[in-house]
Formats: C-alpha cells, structure tokens, sequence
C-alpha cells in the first residue's frame, strides 16, 4: 500500500483514540520523531533515544510511572496496529479510468485514475 495512504489511515486511527491514549502517544512519537531528524545514523538515534528517553520524559510529563507509561504505550500501538491492519484488509483501489474517461469523452494512454476506498 502506498505509504502517503498509510500515513493518512495512521493519523485518523490516532485522532480516534481517546484523548489521554492520543496524547500520550502522540507526546511519545513526536520526541522521538525529533530525535530521528537530529541522529546521522541508526546508531546515533539509538543512542539520542538512550540519551534522552521519550518514554520516561513522558512518564514526568503526565505523571506515572515509567513501567505504567511503557506498558500503556505498548497497548496503544498494538491497538493501533489492529485497527491499521483492519483498515487494509477493507481497504480497495477501484480503477476509475475508463469511467472517467467516457466522461471526458477522451481517453488517454497516460492517465490512469484510481479511487481508494476505505
């Protein structure tokens, strides 16, 4: 599947979270995020990550534990993945080429429309 898609379906799921589960994730993802675009190689973003630990500065910032906010965070992202994986499975491509084109009264070898379908 198209990864642009993908990111469209991941952001939805996310915002259909409730509020505390999104913002949790939400906090997590986007420190890690940063840490990505600063590190020059995995290595280097293993070490940020050590460095500076999304997961315990979001433990401080929404005040728990840092095994409640690992395990919690852990069932956000599997809940996630369910949810993306069910959203694929539904998922089509509809070839709407020719529908188009009659419309158009046109066809054209280097067109191609497609809908996607959730």
């Amino acid at each position: 599947m198209n990864e642009h898609l993908l990111e469209i379906l991941m952001k939805d799921i996310v915002a259909s979270l409730p509020i505390e589960r999104r913002q949790l994730y939400q906090f997590i993802v986007r420190l890690e995020d940063e840490l990505a675009q600063q590190a020059k190689t995995s290595d280097h973003f293993l070490s940020l990550l050590v460095e500076y630990a999304p997961h315990e500065q979001a433990s401080k910032h929404f005040n728990r534990s840092y095994g409640e906010t690992i395990k919690l965070m852990k069932e956000i992202e599997q809940e996630i993945d369910e949810k993306l994986q069910l959203k694929m499975k539904k998922a089509k491509w509809i070839d709407c080429t020719e529908i188009l084109s009659k419309k158009r009264k046109e066809l054209s070898n280097k067109t191609a429309l497609y809908l996607f379908v959730i």
